[in-house]
């Protein structure tokens, strides 16, 4: 697979709504737009939801009312045998296959059963220091949405983080967690493992609230690679996401929003998944290295629009040089207009017709 300064996770979760045909279809349309990854998310319902569990405004609009969030998950539960042959279905179309654990025994699955070489951890769970230390204590990279969760916040689940890749002896605790970040080990390892998500967690998010430019401060607070889950409705946020640095994108996609299910609404269609990996490439490009310089493609054209001193009217042999004569004309094939100021008061060596060149001295 091609190499890009920004990881494309194609996101689609839980809109396969249960069905395997209906994942690898999913991991088709990731593959055609040219995503990096297709991300899935391993659960088991009960072990994640209590019965009681109220479901999220967005799911009550988009799920039937008299079914409960515990409900409603149950039925996208993806089965061992289904993630073993979404994986073979990923290696056959050249993607990466990814996905979220949201329970304990869903980890030891994806890192024991299924060896993922990356574990995503969504927004949800930063503050589930039982996960979060599980997961690191895989020692696998991870990343880290920060959705709904302040700056320290974070800085508790990156010691958690910490704490479990050092696979240290004592006891988990506030006090090790902080010890642990503030190491030069443990800042080491969260270096090379971790990467951060801005995010914001609302279904679609609306642009008022995405504040790309805490991109910029969760990589200065940090010093860890940051990039952007994006739920709002379109692609012109990640689009600026890469442009503002941003190392990672992931975005939901579905095959029809008009799908039942909780996701599907705030979902790309394939069609927008692509033109979105097409534009995070062109702009990928675009960023260049930031040394201003003159590009190839502007040589030819650097002499077709600036200009050189002509003569502006018939100018004579031994007359002088003013401003009566001299004007800037193109093409800028002869003498700059930035030696006009010199040339005043000189005497012509040559004849000169209208809007013919200057020659050098």
């Amino acid at each position: 697979m091609e190499s890009h300064s920004t990881y494309v996770i194609a996101e689609a979760g839980v809109n396969h709504n249960g069905s395997l045909n209906l994942a690898k279809e999913l991991i088709d349309v990731a593959a055609e737009a040219g995503a990096d990854a297709v991300k899935f998310q391993t659960f088991k319902a009960e072990e994640v939801i209590s019965r009681n569990a109220p479901k999220a405004a967005y799911q009550t609009k988009t799920t039937s009312k008299q079914e409960s969030q515990l409900e409603m998950v149950k039925k996208l539960e993806l089965s061992a045998q289904s993630h073993r042959m979404l994986i073979e279905h990923c290696a056959k179309r050249k993607i990466q296959f990814l996905s979220t654990p949201f329970d304990l025994s869903s980890v030891d699955f994806l890192d024991n059963v299924l060896d993922l070489p990356r574990i995503k951890i969504p927004s949800g769970e930063i503050t589930n220091g039982p996960l979060l230390l599980k997961i690191a204590q895989t020692g696998k990279p991870v990343i880290l949405s920060t959705g709904m969760s302040t700056l320290g916040e974070i800085e508790i689940a990156l010691g958690v983080l910490a704490f479990g890749y050092l696979k240290s002896e004592g006891s988990p605790s506030l006090k090790n967690f902080e010890g642990a970040y503030f190491s030069e080990e443990g800042q080491k390892n969260l270096q090379d493992r971790v990467s951060l998500l801005h995010c914001t967690t609302e279904y679609p998010a609306p642009f008022a609230d995405v504040n790309l430019r805490a991109i910029d401060t969760l990589r200065q607070a940090f010093g860890l690679p940051v990039g952007l889950s994006d739920h709002t409705v379109g692609i012109a946020v990640p689009i600026a996401a890469v442009a503002r640095g941003a190392s990672i994108i992931e975005k939901h996609f579905t095959l029809d929003k008009n799908l039942p299910g909780p996701d599907h609404k705030a979902s790309l269609e394939p069609g927008e998944l692509r033109q979105m990996v097409i534009s995070v490439r062109q702009v990928e490009k675009a960023l260049g290295n930031g040394r201003k310089r003159v590009m190839p493609s502007e040589l030819p054209n650097r002499d077709i629009a600036r200009k050189s001193l002509v003569a502006s009217i018939c100018i004579n042999k031994s007359d002088l040089f003013s401003g009566k004569n001299l004007c800037a004309k193109r093409p800028g094939v002869g003498v700059s207009p930035m030696l006009y100021w010199d040339y005043l008061g000189r005497i012509a060596k040559k004849d000169y017709q209208i809007d013919e060149l200057i020659e050098h001295d």
